[in-house]
């Protein structure tokens, strides 16, 4: 991966232009933001164009189980990787942790202690905790063994609402359809009018791994290949640390 970046680099500081490929990146929606950002910066280097469909992660893997021509998986969570992988469906060798993250409980406003069951009843009340599916979305998964290990979720798994991602459960914290979200932190970030209510402890939930790698359906390889290198050099995960994502655990 990183002779494919170097070679394509070469060509355009010497002035040649190398032939410019579209490259189909499959994300997760967390991601939204700072990959954008960094497909940009890349483009600008190589000449190449990133074109990214955000969704779930269990979405995406399906898709690309199902035939979907993507040339690159950027998953939340290592087990939609495994499952595209055992479908033989990543290149051999590329496969890399790239970023980690922090889960939250987020609020439209200041609450008291959510990491009771008294105070999160509290600051529940009568509305909905938003969060994604606990069976299938990352952040749903994580999120549920948390609660679990704080002894929190059978006094509000009545009261959750299920969602695609972590972007839709944070709309549904901001227009006031749901008291509380569980979200990553580089949600939270993004919309300043909300509040952090807690920081779920790193030792509630498995690690918080976002895996990628080039897929055998796509039809670009040299170029994915070499948009997977430039997002683990420095450049390429710059917008990724303004944006408040980790090191990969």
């Amino acid at each position: 991966m990183v002779r494919a970046l170097v070679l394509t680099l070469t060509f355009v500081l010497a002035g040649a232009a190398p032939r410019a490929d579209q490259v189909l990146v499959f994300a997760a929606s967390s991601l939204q933001g700072p990959l954008d950002a960094a497909a940009a910066g890349f483009g600008g280097v190589t000449g190449h164009q990133v074109t990214i469909s955000y969704a779930g992660s269990a979405v995406l893997a399906r898709q690309i189980i199902a035939g979907a021509p993507a040339d690159i998986f950027l998953s939340a969570a290592p087990e939609w990787m495994d499952a595209v992988d055992q479908a033989g469906l990543l290149v051999p060798g590329t496969r890399a942790n790239l970023w980690g993250n922090r889960l939250v409980i987020l609020a439209a406003g200041p609450v008291g202690d959510v990491l009771t069951p008294a105070g999160l009843a509290v600051a529940l009340g009568d509305g909905w905790l938003a969060m994604g599916h606990v069976d299938s979305v990352p952040a749903g998964i994580y999120g549920k063994a948390a609660l679990e290990t704080l002894g929190l979720w059978d006094g509000v798994a009545a009261r959750v609402v299920q969602v695609d991602n972590v972007r839709v459960a944070l709309g549904l914290v901001l227009r006031a359809e749901a008291a509380l979200g569980v979200v990553y932190a580089t949600d939270a970030m993004t919309e300043p009018a909300l509040t952090v209510a807690a920081v779920l402890p790193d030792g509630s939930h498995p690690p918080i791994i976002y895996p990628g790698a080039v897929l055998a359906t796509g039809q670009v390889p040299d170029a994915a290949a070499a948009f997977l290198t430039y997002l683990a050099a420095p450049s390429g995960q710059a917008p990724f640390r303004a944006a408040g994502f980790l090191p990969p655990p």
